[in-house]
């Protein structure tokens, strides 16, 4: 049988996603709880990677078990066995075939800036108090993604992806009081993607790049030409949208 697990994690303390020799991942928590709880060795396979300090309010992984599993009670016996950031919502039944990373059909994340100093938000925002952002102009070179395919100018380079093409469907800035936050969907996102995108809008709202600039930027191809790649703490995994057809219930 085939489960999907529902989960968020605040990334802070973890090392990121994946299992890695000698270092705190995610991955090895949520492993490490299941085989302890279904006396069996359990591998997961989650929906992709975050780096180091990443967040997810939404994150799936699988797991197959020929055990049989309470769904009510499951998840709760999980999180007594978890760390207080990191957190199952629900465990789903789904068709032996679906498959956590493969099967999404979008994705969507969120960037979160502080315009000014908040101790208590240290770990969930990027914090640059004192600057001016044309948001207009942010959104307007936010459209422009739209536009395009190609985004190997916003990749980490040296990746083993076989393409750099992306569908992005939204993309756009909002800014509440003094926190700034950027919103942007995807079938897929390349390594760093979000995080360079970001670093190089932000230019554009300080006026150091034009719309036209940016626009090159994204035909260059050349990461070089790119901004800089924000700090990992503001970014948040925020949902993956599944065909429903991969539920049971």
């Amino acid at each position: 049988m085939r489960y999907f697990i529902k989960l968020a994690y605040k990334g802070t303390d973890f090392h990121g996603w994946q299992h890695q020799p000698n270092v705190d991942s995610i991955q090895d928590h949520i492993e490490n709880a299941l085989t302890i709880l279904l006396k069996d060795t359990i591998e997961i396979t989650g929906c992709g990677r975050t780096d180091a300090g990443v967040h997810a309010s939404q994150y799936f992984a699988h797991f197959d078990t020929e055990q049989d599993i309470s769904l009510d009670s499951f998840a709760y016996k999980l999180n007594a066995l978890l760390p207080k950031s990191l957190v199952i919502y629900e465990i789903l039944p789904v068709i032996d075939k679906a498959h956590a990373r493969f099967d999404a059909i979008e994705r969507s994340y969120e960037y979160h800036v502080l315009l000014e100093n908040n101790p208590f938000k240290l770990e969930t925002t990027w914090q640059i108090p004192n600057r001016d952002f044309n948001i207009a102009l942010m959104n307007v070179a936010a459209g422009v993604l739209l536009q395009h395919h190609d985004f190997q100018s916003f990749s980490k380079t040296h990746t083993d992806v076989s393409n750099y093409l992306c569908n992005i469907t939204a993309a756009h800035w909002v800014l509440e009081e003094k926190e700034l936050t950027f919103y942007i969907t995807s079938n897929r996102f390349l390594r760093n993607m979000v995080r360079s995108i970001v670093g190089t809008l932000l230019e554009v709202g300080e006026q150091k790049i034009t719309i036209d600039a940016f626009e090159q930027i994204i035909k260059s191809k050349d990461r070089k030409n790119a901004g800089l790649s924000v700090p990992a703490q503001g970014l948040f995994l925020s949902e993956i949208v599944y065909p429903k057809n991969l539920f049971k219930r």
